[in-house]
């Protein structure tokens, strides 16, 4: 079962109230259903069939004419269709989908008047065109596709009153209402009340996000050391060169001294060999006073190639 009908099957087990029922059914009738003199409502999804068939028969006591067929170019999916042929208006206009002979464009005001309705319309409308992506297998992205624009910036609107940061793309000639941040997609699931899809959505967040920052730490850990690598490198280079073309005699020698323990510990930190150094000679010497020393090596090997 992918992770988009794991959620769904969740929100449809939940108990809900009948006013948020009529929300919740408004939503999918909206987006789901062909409205001519029936209203047809099609789906490959068995336990999204039948929920919406118990959501009209508890509504409105009507038992929908079920059809089942083979699924488009022969696929093993099979095709669930209920179709009401009775009091098509009065259910329209119940449902905040029809008023006056005319289909709304977005539902009234009461259809998602408080909060617990707001977040049943929304659980409809994930339950009939909502996707979601694993987190352990993909990126994080949810969608809900729909048909026209003034409806899916009504929805994108409302979700952003939650701070979802939720957007709209339009997508051949319909528009995708998306949300791609990992906690807004977090709070998108607590307001459909899919609290087990949180847990396992937050549990993978927060190893994704540990692993991402524990990568993050290695690769400026090996950059680190890469840097260090190149710059005793250098720094040898340097030293060979004076030994090669003059004489270590040149410099100073608590400069000599920081010489011949950098070509005797090429592959060390500057702070580690301040410790070295200070270990071996007991002579006191900070990371910055061996900065300072390997500068001046640096200094008379340049002059050397200047001269060369």
């Amino acid at each position: 079962m992918s992770f988009t009908a794991s959620v769904k099957s969740e929100i449809c087990a939940l108990n809900t109230s009948e006013t948020e029922n009529i929300s919740e059914l408004s939503a999918i009738i909206n987006n789901i259903s062909e409205i001519t003199n029936t209203i047809k409502i099609c789906t490959e999804n068995i336990v999204v069939f039948k929920h919406i068939y118990n959501l009209i028969f508890n509504i409105y006591h009507i038992k929908p004419q079920i059809i089942v067929r083979q699924g488009y170019n022969f696929n093993k999916n099979h095709l669930y269709i209920l179709e009401l042929s009775k009091d098509i208006d009065a259910i329209l206009d119940d449902l905040s989908i029809k008023k006056n002979n005319q289909i709304l464009e977005i539902p009234e005001q009461y259809m998602i008047d408080d909060f617990e309705l707001f977040r049943a319309y929304i659980r409809g409308l994930f339950i009939a065109v909502g996707s979601i992506n694993d987190p352990k297998t993909s990126r994080y992205h949810l969608e809900m596709i729909v048909n026209k624009y003034t409806y899916a910036n009504f929805i994108s609107s409302k979700l952003n009153e939650y701070r979802l940061n939720s957007k709209i793309i339009k997508r051949e000639n319909k528009y995708m209402i998306y949300i791609k941040e990992a906690e807004k997609i977090s709070d998108f699931l607590r307001i459909i009340k899919a609290n087990q899809a949180v847990l396992y959505y937050e549990d993978i967040r927060i190893y994704r996000d540990y692993k991402n920052m524990t990568n993050r730490l290695n690769n400026c850990e090996q950059a680190n050391i890469d840097k260090m690598i190149l710059t005793a490198n250098t720094q040898v280079g340097d030293i060979e060169l004076i030994e090669r073309e003059a004489s270590l005699e040149l410099l100073p020698e608590k400069v000599r001294e920081v010489a011949i323990y950098r070509k005797k510990y090429p592959e060390v930190s500057l702070l580690e060999l301040s410790f070295i150094i200070t270990s071996e000679t007991g002579n006191p010497i900070t990371k910055s006073g061996i900065y300072h020393r390997m500068k001046k090596i640096n200094e008379l090997a340049n002059k050397i190639r200047n001269k060369q």
